[in-house]
């Protein structure tokens, strides 16, 4: 089984992929730290994330990066948004991603074009959405959980500037593949989007 989770940033959709995958016993890809490590590379390497030639340059980050938790702050976030405009960086990780999903017995895989570019096959594909309002509140808790001081109206503007990138990028840009449900977790905490997730994976495999 392979399950596709698409959506913006915040929204949940790490946390429910990372629920349905320890559910239903499945490997499980967070591919926006793909990214976030292409990202973070360009600014080690003292590049421009908007210089398409860098940004495919960093694709070539070690796996060590992976686990470097500076993946997981805004700044990286921001740059991991701005690289993925590229085309050439989208091809650079599409097998990466790909080989990861057709492993036997399936995977979950979480990001913004698993379910339109990556594995359209998906026999679930879910989208994961809520506001840009709740979001910001959302990663700004978390923020505070690490100690790390940020404005919420800042993230806020910087989740609504992403979500413009994302959704207008020419190549793969975000927005629900052909057949996928729509979750909202606007007003849903965590065990009522997992719960809801996996109602929904469940009523879908039992139409197959």
């Amino acid at each position: 089984m392979i399950i596709a989770v698409d959506g913006p940033t915040a929204s949940g959709k790490g946390t429910i992929s990372r629920a349905l995958a320890k559910h239903y016993d499945l490997p499980h890809l967070d591919t926006g730290l793909l990214y976030r490590a292409v990202g973070r590379q360009v600014l080690l390497d003292g590049g421009d994330p908007d210089d398409a030639r860098d940004a495919l340059t960093a694709t070539s980050f070690p796996d060590s990066l992976l686990v470097d938790p500076v993946l997981r702050s805004e700044e990286t976030g921001g740059y991991a948004s701005r690289v993925s405009i590229h085309p050439a960086v989208r091809q650079a990780l599409y097998e990466r991603q790909r080989d990861f999903a057709m492993q036997e017995g399936g995977a979950v895989l979480d990001g913004r074009d698993i379910g339109t570019v990556i594995v359209p096959e998906a026999g679930v594909k879910l989208f994961i959405t809520a506001s840009v309002q709740s979001r910001a509140k959302r990663r700004w808790l978390e923020m505070q959980g690490r100690e790390i001081d940020i404005p919420l109206d800042e993230i806020e503007r910087d989740i609504a500037a992403r979500d413009a990138r994302d959704i207008a990028r020419p190549d793969a840009p975000l927005k629900a593949a052909p057949g996928a449900l729509i979750l909202d977790t606007t007003e849903l905490d965590r065990d009522q989007a997992v719960a809801e997730a996996i109602r929904i994976v469940d009523a879908r495999q039992a139409e197959r």
